[in-house]
């Protein structure tokens, strides 16, 4: 039994890399996102995938993989929960999929989300991250009449031209440490859209209040993570987004939680239940949709009004269909379960301190950072609070050499260090059990490389 439970060796990715050459030939890149990449590092190719269950995958090569990948966040309750599937299909098989007429079952999502979520007293869904990141932009430059936005170096809030700036920038390009200047993600993206934006490092109180008081009169939002989940795991530094509240309320600009990855993971309430600042509008995805694309944003009611009057226009073909409607009903059921984010935490816990006793034991400088069921492993000898900490100290070649190991073990995650490590309520003690052997067995192999 306990060979069976210990995490076996690849036996080959042959059918990936056949299937990756012909994808090539019909699909632009080959996949259809850029996060599946080679050059995101997926290297030489990524993983074709057969099926999930639970907490583990399988390729098309019969390679079995504990999960901490979990679609980019989107799978909360694992790989095909019995009860959303089922939600899905009896939706499906007995009323229909899309009708661009409204369906009761908005009503009962949208009272879940305003129960859940502190500060969300209206609420308006969408499909995608990047479209809720939109519409919240929309709204706070509706409501305060002013037209640019901070943002901050190292996040990333969706691929729409407003926003696809200073995700991970050169920081040969980015301007100096005080005073970061907006990096568009890449060509055709239009020019002057950058006037909107002011780019600052996180974690920064001082440049934050510097400059609201010179240009709050123009700032219509403050566009934050209330945990920093595209440059890895980063937190926020004590008081930080308390001042950061104040500074928004004090001088009326609207403050912003893109919460489509923390959102219903670190919480039922999210990141800004567990952490106590309540942002003005909050923007939801991945965690609620019991892995269907579905997304919100929400938020005061005398700001959300502006879509009831007609100010703001928000419009979606597949807004509010009632398949992903059904899913993220069932899903936020389910989390709404008494205690069972105590469980989560309690694996979570013992996944990152395991990890982090047996790599730092070993000698190799590292700091497992994370909140709950959300966080990274850094390769580093020195503190990372902002991205151009990462830039300069997280040894992402030494991430990717634990990476390369890991899956070798048969355990998944992301292989660029400036992504996250996910835990799902599907994971269970052995999965737990089986990743800590692997790091155990990794080891020696990362000390003779890690040169």
């Amino acid at each position: 039994m306990k060979t069976r439970q210990r995490a076996a060796a690849l036996k080959g990715t042959r059918e990936s890399a056949r299937l990756f050459a012909q994808a090539q030939e019909v699909i632009a890149s080959g996949v259809n996102s850029t996060a599946r990449t080679p050059r995101s590092g997926w290297s030489p190719y990524p993983l074709f995938i057969d099926h999930g269950t639970g907490a583990r995958i399988c390729d098309v090569d019969g390679n079995e993989f504990v999960d901490y990948l979990l679609g980019l966040g989107p799978m909360l309750l694992g790989h095909r929960p019995e009860i959303v599937t089922q939600a899905v299909i009896e939706f499906i098989s007995k009323r229909g999929t899309v009708f661009a007429l409204p369906v009761s079952d908005e009503i009962a999502l949208a009272k879940k989300i305003i129960d859940a979520v502190p500060s969300v007293e209206q609420v308006h869904l969408s499909n995608t991250g990047t479209e809720a990141v939109l519409y919240a932009l929309r709204l706070a430059r509706a409501f305060t009449g002013r037209k640019k936005i901070i943002r901050f170096e190292g996040m990333y809030h969706g691929f729409a031209d407003s926003v696809y700036w200073s995700k991970h920038p050169p920081l040969t390009q980015a301007g100096p440490d005080m005073h970061p200047i907006p990096v568009a993600q890449g060509p055709g993206i239009p020019d002057g859209v950058e006037d909107s934006l002011i780019v600052l490092q996180w974690n920064d109180s001082e440049a934050l209040e510097r400059t609201i008081r010179a240009q709050g009169e123009q700032i219509a939002a403050v566009l934050t993570e209330p945990v920093m989940c595209n440059t890895g795991c980063i937190l926020p530094q004590p008081g930080y987004l308390e001042h950061m509240r104040e500074l928004t309320r004090n001088f009326g600009l609207v403050l912003i939680f893109d919460e489509v990855i923390t959102g219903f993971r670190i919480s039922l309430g999210g990141a800004q239940n567990h952490i106590g600042v309540l942002p003005d509008l909050t923007v939801m995805a991945k965690g609620f949709g019991g892995g269907f694309p579905i997304s919100a944003v929400g938020g005061k009611k005398e700001i959300m009004q502006l879509i009831a009057d007609g100010t703001v226009s928000m419009a979606g073909t597949y807004s509010g269909n009632g398949v992903a409607v059904s899913a993220a009903n069932t899903t936020l059921d389910f989390l709404a379960t008494p205690g069972i984010y105590d469980s989560l935490f309690d694996k979570s816990q013992r996944l990152m301190k395991g990890i982090d006793e047996r790599l730092k034991s070993a000698g190799l400088a590292c700091e497992v950072v994370g909140l709950g069921p959300l966080f990274q492993v850094w390769f580093t000898d020195s503190p990372i609070r902002n991205y151009r900490d990462a830039v300069h100290h997280a040894r992402k070649d030494f991430f990717r050499i634990w990476w390369r190991e890991m899956i070798q073990q048969g355990v998944l995650f992301h292989p660029d260090a400036f992504e996250n490590l996910f835990l799902s309520f599907a994971h269970t003690d052995q999965d737990i059990e089986i990743t800590l052997e692997a790091v155990d067995r990794v080891i020696p192999s990362m000390h003779r490389n890690m040169k």
